[in-house]
């Protein structure tokens, strides 16, 4: 049964990776088939498609009752793209960025990242209500990147620019059949995924917060460390590091702008520790970036990607 469980667990991670990456090319091709303008793509369907695991994952813990793993896992991805992720890109090379990154997508992860926190402290979760705050911030963010790509401003990220360039004329069946089966990839991984969650922390013996905050984060940002590792070895910085906070966004406004709509989450695990962590974090990178104005060298690199090893540390300590 361990065996099992543990081998549905792996299998799990791989379907939502290979489900999110052919759900993408599939919507691509069948938006690119009936005209959609590229930019609209770009900012809606790869930047949803490219969350999809994070979001089939909280859904379907809300589902089962385990709120602690459903918002653990948005707070420990967002922890886990900025201090591990990024802190490791930026090791690896200092990550040079556009202004416009700075000028909106890095105050907005940090409003909203503060918002969730408050909401999270307030009401041990995220209700119905809290759901419509993070999609009516989703419309707004959406349309402010609208009417900059109208002013001649490149606002669409590297994974989006390789989604759409990849997007050829394919025959209709074949790009049903690769949503079809990304969907359904989706939704057995998921599944797979939180069941053996759940199981490891209840052999364990550990909280399903502290599951959802280490296990179901780092799983289901695999994509995000493939994509941004990456781009930095080959110096596309800019390219990770927009990646990366287009993640973090979306994994607030938009997941939990929808999970809580079909279930509200309730997450009395989820620490103050662990949403200082996550604010933290992301404002330690936006003083990074205001103070550089050019990059995020090796030595914020080096503190991020510390305080991510002590904030495991902190996790292990405490797995009670």
């Amino acid at each position: 049964m361990t065996c099992l469980t543990l081998g549905g667990g792996v299998l799990g991670i791989a379907a939502l990776y290979y489900g999110a990456d052919y759900l993408v090319r599939g919507g691509v091709a069948l938006a690119r088939r009936f005209r959609v303008p590229a930019l609209v793509i770009g900012l809606t369907l790869v930047a949803f498609g490219t969350s999809a695991p994070e979001l089939v994952v909280s859904i379907c813990a809300s589902l089962q009752g385990s709120g602690d793993i459903s918002i653990g896992n948005v707070v420990g991805s967002n922890i886990c793209n900025l201090g591990l992720i990024l802190g490791l890109c930026a090791i690896i090379s200092p990550m040079a960025f556009a202004p416009g990154l700075l000028k909106l997508d890095v105050p907005a992860m940090v409003l909203v990242s503060l918002l969730l926190a408050w909401m999270v402290w307030i009401g041990h979760g995220v209700g119905r209500f809290g759901a419509l705050i993070f999609l009516l911030c989703f419309a707004i963010y959406l349309g402010i990147q609208l009417c900059r790509a109208r002013r001649g401003e490149d606002v669409v990220d590297g994974e989006a620019k390789d989604a759409l360039a990849e997007a050829g004329e394919h025959p209709l069946a074949l790009i049903l059949l690769w949503i079809a089966g990304g969907l359904t990839a989706l939704v057995v991984g998921a599944h797979l995924f939180v069941n053996a969650a759940i199981w490891i922390a209840r052999t364990a013996g550990v909280s399903e917060a502290v599951i959802g905050l280490t296990v179901v984060a780092v799983g289901t940002s695999l994509p995000e460390l493939a994509t941004s590792l990456v781009a930095a070895i080959r110096k596309e910085q800019d390219i990770a590091l927009g990646n990366l906070v287009g993640s973090n966004l979306f994994n607030i406004i938009c997941i939990l702008g929808i999970a809580p709509l079909v279930s509200p989450l309730e997450a009395r695990g989820i620490t103050a520790a662990d949403l200082c962590v996550m604010s933290g974090i992301a404002c330690f990178v936006w003083g990074a970036m205001l103070l550089n104005r050019t990059r995020i060298g090796r030595g914020s690199g080096i503190v991020l990607f510390a305080a991510y090893c002590g904030y495991v540390f902190y996790l292990v300590q405490n797995a009670g």
